[in-house]
């Protein structure tokens, strides 16, 4: 969601405008794709080369059932403006990648540039500021584009051993939270899920690719401590 001060949100919306895919350039500055008659791209529009204080709340929702599912929210602040035409090439590319299935039809779209001045992070590892020039040097993690089909998979068809990750608990519920390059998260809870807690699980090693995690996997599930 993007806020900019003194922009109203339009009925029944939160902010000026929520993005349909956002991507960040080499140098990191955000790309945001936004409908053309939302707030946000009115209000760049109608600034032309003028910097828009703006900021971006982005939430991270798990992909998978479990109870307090908003794993983490961002905040990234900075100067909005719109992509000028000998930039637009370059922009759309980055979009396109960021979503292969393109934009669903029938929606004029505008492209927007947030060059960052700040950023903060509050996630389930921790809460603290980014600064710009670690925002720029940041990469993805190689999994993100298969996080939510491996969580989902992990919950239905290997219960069983997720369980078995942590056999000393006796909550009634547990599903795999959350996947990264480094480990397993995974959540336990109760029958009224008003107790529940996480657990953390490394991986013997760094993995970059799927076919790394199946072996990461299989070697966390025979770990003497699970």
């Amino acid at each position: 969601m993007l806020t900019i001060p003194g922009i109203e949100p339009r009925a029944g919306e939160a902010g000026a405008g929520s993005p349909e895919v956002r991507a960040v350039t080499p140098e990191g500055d955000v790309i945001a794709l936004v409908p053309a008659d939302s707030p946000a791209a009115q209000a760049a529009a109608y600034a032309q080369d003028d910097d828009i204080t703006t900021v971006m709340e982005i939430t991270d929702v798990a992909p998978v059932s479990v109870p307090h599912r908003i794993r983490g929210r961002a905040w990234v602040a900075g100067w909005l403006t719109a992509v000028r035409n000998e930039q637009r090439a370059a922009c759309a590319k980055l979009l396109g990648e960021a979503a292969p299935s393109g934009m669903p039809p029938g929606t004029a779209w505008l492209m927007l540039r947030l060059e960052v001045g700040e950023a903060f992070v509050d996630d389930l590892w921790s809460a603290e500021h980014v600064e710009p020039d670690d925002f720029v040097a940041a990469r993805p993690d190689p999994l993100v584009r298969h996080e939510a089909e491996l969580l989902q998979h992990l919950g239905a068809a290997h219960a069983d051993q997720v369980r078995g990750l942590c056999a000393c608990r006796t909550d009634e519920h547990v599903a795999p939270l959350a996947l990264d390059q480094y480990g397993l998260r995974v959540r336990f809870w109760d029958d009224d899920a008003q107790r529940c807690a996480d657990a953390r699980f490394e991986f013997p090693e760094r993995v970059r690719t799927v076919a790394e995690l199946r072996r990461a996997m299989h070697a966390l599930f025979r770990s003497p401590e699970g």
